[in-house]
């Protein structure tokens, strides 16, 4: 039985319903444990509504990217930079939990199990960089004000005052600083650690993604170690037909000449054949096509990053989906209105839910974030019937159906396909092709 749930001989039946999410909150937060009552699975939905969809390993690639900067982090902390220092983090082991909940819990088990890797100076040259970091070039005002918390906390804020606002040449400091704080730098706790970890986690991902946006080359790109650069922010296989398919943007004959290539994106995803001949498909894609030209689904986007990553992962998503777009048998006219259509996120999704929308403490599998999704999409609960989920995760599931949504999709990928998928209605291996071809959005 999965870690994150139990069934109804553990709770009482009159209290909750038919499954039940026990969840473990951050270090530090009363109660331990949550147990939420998750709504009632359904298989299939009648009338599509709404659709909504994790970011990270469901829409885009960049799953990747958030492990090898958690794994960046641990090197950083223990000096062991260098792959014959240190092997690196496991897939087996250390995959199931680094991905789905909140970067704090992600952070938080790395710690509990790397943490006698941490040695005292380097944790604190790679926490004063990322401050120095964050003070030169970030705007985000979320971090901006965790990084004077922890700074506080560890016995160092006057480094803020002495760092200057937008001065990269800061950066050469640390060394300085280091050793200036030395004595006084104080971060004993386990909850002081995870917190200062979280900043060096964010400082690495943030600079590739600053550097990804104003079209850089990325620093240290040979610590990518096991992440090919040049697929770093991807779509997922079948989300540049997807997209404009659910909102309307395809006509049947634009659909049914698309055929080939989300066949082909479902054996990119999957590894096999669809079990259905090409003609049959052609004709559920037809039929998609007709329905939602006539009536748009609405359309969600959920993720545990901050808005700051969000918004450039999701525009180079964008950038590449008009990259495949662009040889697609379609007519130049409807390229055009694919262009503007991926121009702006706002064009494409109806809700835009990022952990600035929450708290760090309510990310998944809390329900919060697709709560959050759900209100802004103005669904309404007796219409959570006709909600299609999808995620990557089991954590993501876990939100998904404590906030109400009847019919969840697992689409895992390599990284999550040792996460226990059951509280899904459907595991799909091929991915977002698979649930097109299977006609789960309409009947």
């Amino acid at each position: 039985m999965s870690k994150n749930f139990i069934r109804r001989q553990d709770v009482p039946a009159q209290l909750f319903g038919e499954d039940y999410a026990r969840i473990r909150n951050p270090e530090g937060v009363f109660p331990a444990e949550d147990i939420i009552p998750m709504a009632k699975k359904l298989t299939s939905v009648n009338d599509v509504q709404a659709v909504v969809c994790d970011m990270d390993g469901t829409t885009t690639t960049t799953e990747n990217l958030c492990i090898h900067s958690l794994e960046f982090m641990i090197r950083k902390i223990s000096g062991k930079m260098e792959s014959s220092e240190w092997a690196g983090l496991n897939s087996d082991r250390d995959y199931p939990n680094i991905i789905g909940n909140s970067t704090t819990r992600h952070v938080e088990y790395l710690i509990e199990t790397y943490g006698d890797m941490i040695d005292p100076g380097h944790f604190r040259n790679a926490f004063i960089h990322s401050v120095l970091w964050f003070k030169a070039f970030s705007d985000d005002a979320g971090r901006l004000s965790d990084i004077s918390q922890n700074c506080a906390a560890t016995n160092c804020a006057e480094l803020l005052l002495e760092a200057e606002a937008g001065r990269p040449e800061s950066i050469e400091m640390t060394k300085f600083f280091s050793e200036k704080y030395k004595e006084s730098f104080s971060a004993k706790t386990k909850a002081k650690i995870v917190r200062c970890a979280v900043d060096i986690y964010y400082q690495r991902y943030h600079e590739i993604l600053a550097a990804i946006d104003r079209k850089e080359t990325i620093p240290h790109l040979e610590r990518l170690l096991k992440v090919n650069p040049d697929s770093l922010i991807e779509p997922m296989p079948g989300i540049p037909f997807f997209l404009p398919l659910i909102k309307g943007k395809l006509s049947p004959d634009e659909a049914a000449t698309l055929t080939e290539i989300l066949i082909q994106d479902y054996i990119q995803k999957d590894g096999r054949e669809p079990d259905m001949n090409r003609h049959d498909i052609e004709a559920v894609f037809r039929r998609l096509a007709e329905k939602y030209r006539a009536k748009p689904a609405k359309l969600g986007l959920v993720t545990s990053s901050i808005f700051y990553e969000a918004r450039i992962v999701i525009a180079q998503v964008f950038h590449a989906s008009l990259r495949q777009i662009e040889s697609w048998p379609l007519p130049e006219s409807l390229k055009t209105e694919l262009t503007d259509f991926f121009g702006d996120y706002r064009n494409v999704y109806d809700s835009f839910v990022t952990a600035d929308d929450s708290s760090e403490l309510r990310l998944k599998p809390h329900r919060d974030l697709y709560s959050i999704a759900l209100y802004q999409m103005h669904v309404h609960p007796k219409d959570f019937d006709k909600v299609i989920g999808f995620e990557d995760s089991e954590s993501g599931i876990t939100a998904m159906r404590s906030a109400g949504i009847r019919l969840c999709c697992a689409v895992p990928f390599a990284e999550t396909s040792g996460h226990d998928m059951s509280a899904a209605s459907h595991i799909l291996t091929g991915g977002v092709p698979e649930a097109v071809i299977r006609k789960l959005f309409i009947k």
